[in-house]
């Protein structure tokens, strides 16, 4: 099972090779260019300034995956809503390491104070993110079809929906 710790401004070299493999070739993201390192780094530091969870998975020393939450939306009333987004590595997929990640993501969201978790999943054929997150809790709440243009195909959006902790049960307060 891979190490899970928190992000280090040096692992952002790895994650900008992991991510760029899924803009290039995949529906997963529908960024077309893959971002530099500069951008990439701007991004992590936004996530961990607005005190997010971003996450990475270490095997023998190498980054093998990342994760993050994030805002879902910016109105007020969507503050107890993330959105989660996880990349690993493809010589590493179908080896935990996706659902090591989407875990230790939800539980420190949900220490967070966090009540629901939303997965804006590129391709409906998009079956590996769609499994990883159906295994961690998520349910499929829908789907937007044909919401991007990618690789010269329309590419539709899964929505798929967890609660963190207490979920609409109770008044929310974040720690």
């Amino acid at each position: 099972m891979p190490l899970i710790r928190n992000t280090v401004q040096p692992d952002l070299l790895e994650v900008q090779k992991i991510y760029a493999q899924y803009v290039l070739n995949t529906f997963a993201t529908f960024e077309i260019t893959p971002p530099d390192q500069d951008e990439l780094t701007r991004r992590w530091q936004n996530i961990i300034n607005d005190g997010f969870p971003y996450l990475i998975a270490e095997m023998d020393h190498k980054v093998v995956g990342y994760a993050y939450a994030s805002k879902y939306r910016l109105r007020s009333a969507y503050e107890y809503t993330i959105e989660d987004s996880v990349y690993v590595s493809p010589n590493f997929i179908g080896q935990g390491v996706g659902e090591s990640l989407l875990n230790n993501l939800i539980q420190k969201c949900t220490s967070l104070g966090y009540r629901q978790m939303i997965a804006v999943i590129g391709d409906s054929d998009n079956n590996s993110s769609i499994s990883l997150h159906k295994k961690c809790g998520f349910y499929k709440i829908g789907i937007m079809p044909s919401t991007g243009y990618k690789l010269e195909q329309w590419v539709d959006s899964v929505m798929m929906q967890r609660e963190l902790g207490e979920g609409d049960k109770t008044t929310p307060s974040l720690k």
